[in-house]
């Protein structure tokens, strides 16, 4: 580890990035095509309940954690963002109301994520300066999405996952810290990926940590840790710790099996997880990692402009 890489205390182990992606049960991308938006609100909201589970868990491990959170969510739950905040986790955008990026025009985004913006700095108390794009959408066809986050002074994203995925991905995106434009600070931190059998790996949470067995997310966070010497990036969503959650009857299979498939194991693992490795906020991953972000950009037609960078 060289000297300019402030993540050691007297706690030797590196800091890694916790984050939650607060959304609902009905509102996850598995029942976008289910669930309408005009029917939230009539749908039972589980979310206040479930965040509070994960701040007890949080505060008996002594971890903090950013919370990205849909405005939607903040709008109807204001005090629970509030209780985010003051136990001092950082609150942070996950857009409005879990619209993909590559299905908005840059108007239609700007405006999305200053509304969300609006109302997460109304609730909280504090400056937003995090964003984290729904179900991972921003990838060569919608890299533009950067310079508005840019232009609208947002500090960091993590919104990138550098695998191939048949929901998201931008497998020529960089593993770790990048600047994805020219003339701006902006830094992404991208989730986490492991390398296995000389490809990258979806490591960093989500199903896959449910689905997998905890040895897996272990192996990968210390090859992470200890082979790159960077800190991992682990999230999950409030729903996912509530196995009673409703079904959703009209499903496809495909989407029930990613949707409910380690419910029940799901808060066990992750108690283990926050107690076995050092958490902290992206926000503070972000100004930290800032110090060895590579520059990566790539055209708006979907054309990238590469760098070499480390597998």
């Amino acid at each position: 580890m060289n000297a300019e890489t402030p993540f050691h205390s007297a706690d030797t182990r590196i800091a890694n990035g916790l984050s939650v992606d607060v959304e609902d049960w009905f509102q996850v991308g598995a029942f976008e095509n289910v669930i309408k938006r005009s029917e939230w609100d009539g749908l039972r909201t589980r979310v206040e309940s479930n965040i509070d589970r994960i701040l007890d868990l949080f505060a008996e491990a002594g971890v903090q954690a950013t919370f990205f959170t849909l405005g939607w969510v903040a709008r109807r739950h204001p005090a629970m963002i509030r209780r985010i905040a003051d136990a001092g986790h950082e609150v942070a955008s996950h857009g409005y109301d879990h619209a993909r990026v590559f299905n908005f025009d840059r108007k239609a985004f700007a405006d999305d994520i200053r509304l969300a913006r609006d109302i997460l700095e109304d609730c909280s108390g504090r400056r937003v300066a995090g964003y984290r794009a729904p179900s991972f959408s921003i990838d060569p066809r919608s890299s533009w999405a950067f310079t508005e986050l840019a232009e609208q002074g947002y500090t960091y994203s993590s919104s990138v996952a550098p695998i191939a995925h048949d929901h998201y991905g931008w497998p020529e995106a960089p593993r770790f810290a990048f600047r994805p434009v020219a003339t701006s600070d902006l830094v992404e931190i991208p989730v986490t990926t492991a390398i296995l059998g000389g490809r990258r790996v979806a490591a960093g949470g989500g199903g896959f940590f449910r689905v997998l067995p905890y040895g897996f997310s272990r192996w990968a966070i210390r090859q992470v840790n200890h082979r790159d010497e960077r800190p991992a990036v682990f999230y999950f969503h409030p729903w996912e710790i509530d196995p009673d959650q409703p079904r959703v009857a009209g499903a496809p299979l495909r989407s029930k099996l990613r949707h409910y498939t380690g419910l029940d194991k799901m808060a066990g693992k992750l108690s283990d997880l926050v107690h076995e490795f050092r958490w902290t906020r992206m926000d503070e991953i972000a100004a930290r990692e800032a110090l060895r972000a590579v520059d990566f950009q790539a055209s708006h037609a979907g054309a990238t402009k590469r760098i070499e960078v480390p597998a």
